[in-house]
């Protein structure tokens, strides 16, 4: 499925209205007082980088419906600010040790400034939300709104599920459970919302916005599994998070639930005591052979074609939810996100 014009086409939109959004958001990362403990924490994650493929779709989705990129800014900012602010939340109940490249930020701030900064990302978003009534109007305002509620519900629900799953020790999680996970924490928030809040925009309010639920749901789940892959394969230092870290962490991703499923009762049981332990008790022997697990079970090959799979399928919903509209570089952009996601490292 390799398309090197087309990931070309990708990295260039995404570093288009990547930078459009950077440039909004700073606007709404104030440098004022307490800077040391607040402010200057809040600007930490976006300063750090990041692929900005969520305002992205937002923009692009709003731009193939006939709108401009003005328009769809502000719910494009939204989106960043929430999206760090989860990924502070997320690292702290992971106790995850690396974002982006550096420490994490609670490991550089300890939990409770940590913890403080994401809750105040989260409520940020509500400032650029409702100041959408200014270029899109009170109607449309309200559905982005009403939107965002439904997505944030979603997600928090399949965090909960993640993380309930490592809180029992549950052997029992399906590829279906699994699957369900990543459509409400994933996909909600990475693709389905920013599709279909760009949609809302560029048609006020008059396009069909149920087929952009499957379309995002199967880019958003290769999306997924494809960075659990690179949790495990990647080797060019460009991944930015600690690598084994969802060994580490005892996630239930695709490639352990297999290995799970594949095991025999010796292996499971072994298993089953290494995921029992918190990870600051498991040691480096015992993600080794978690490790050597999955390898010999071949599950990242069986993750990969999975992967591939859902990215057929999101091609297919898009072909029909893009029919008719006119020919554009945002409508090849979306296209080409779905090998993109497959392929990126």
């Amino acid at each position: 499925m390799s398309n090197s014009n087309g990931n070309d086409l990708v990295s260039s939109v995404l570093h288009e209205y990547g930078d459009m959004t950077r440039a909004a958001l700073k606007d709404y990362l104030p440098s004022r007082e307490p800077r040391r403990f607040l402010y200057d924490l809040l600007s930490d994650y976006p300063g750090r980088g990041g692929k900005m493929m969520r305002p992205s779709l937002c923009i692009a989705a709003a731009r193939l419906f006939g709108a401009r990129s003005e328009d769809a800014l502000r719910t494009a900012v939204a989106i960043e600010l929430l999206h760090n602010a989860l990924l502070i939340h997320d690292d702290i109940e992971d106790g995850s040790e690396q974002r982006r490249g550096r420490p994490t930020l609670h490991l550089l701030h300890g939990i409770p400034l940590a913890l403080n900064a994401g809750d105040m990302l989260t409520l940020m978003v509500l400032r650029p939300l409702l100041e959408n009534r200014h270029t899109v109007g009170e109607a449309t305002t309200l559905r982005i709104i009403e939107e965002t509620e439904r997505m944030a519900r979603a997600c928090a629900e399949g965090q909960a599920m993640e993380l309930g799953w490592r809180h029992a020790n549950d052997l029992q999680v399906s590829e279906a459970d699994y699957l369900e996970m990543v459509l409400k924490k994933t996909c909600w928030l990475a693709t389905i919302y920013p599709l279909r809040a760009g949609a809302l925009i560029g048609s006020r309010g008059t396009a069909n916005l149920e087929p952009f639920i499957r379309f995002g749901f199967f880019l958003g789940a290769a999306f997924q599994i494809q960075d659990d892959l690179l949790n495990l394969t990647d080797d060019t230092g460009r991944y930015g998070k600690e690598i084994d870290g969802d060994l580490w962490e005892g996630k239930r991703t695709l490639m352990l639930i297999r290995a799970l499923q594949l095991s025999g009762q010796a292996d499971r049981e072994r298993l089953s005591s290494i995921l029992g332990e918190t990870r600051e008790q498991r040691t480096v022997d015992q993600v080794k052979w978690m490790r050597a697990l999955v390898e010999q079970h071949e599950c990242i090959e069986y993750a990969r074609r999975m992967a591939n799979e859902l990215a057929g399928a999101a091609l297919h919903e898009y072909s029909l939810l893009s029919a008719g509209l006119p020919d554009s570089r945002d409508k090849t952009f979306l296209e080409k996100m779905v090998t993109w996601v497959i392929e990126r490292n």
